[in-house]
């Protein structure tokens, strides 16, 4: 396994995909839409982003 789709982070971090995608573009993420595939480095640069707002 490769990592965790958009759809399935948001949902484990309790937050709307929409605003997921927007921090992926902040962080430099290639993602594009719900069903995109994130890295477990992405994973972790997202939680980490997250955990310090």
């Amino acid at each position: 396994m490769k990592g965790l789709r958009v759809l399935e982070l948001s949902e484990a971090l309790n937050v709307d995909s929409s605003d997921l995608l927007a921090i992926c573009a902040i962080l430099n993420c290639k993602a594009s839409s719900r069903l995109s595939m994130l890295s477990f480095e992405d994973c972790k640069k997202i939680t980490d982003y997250y955990e310090k707002k």
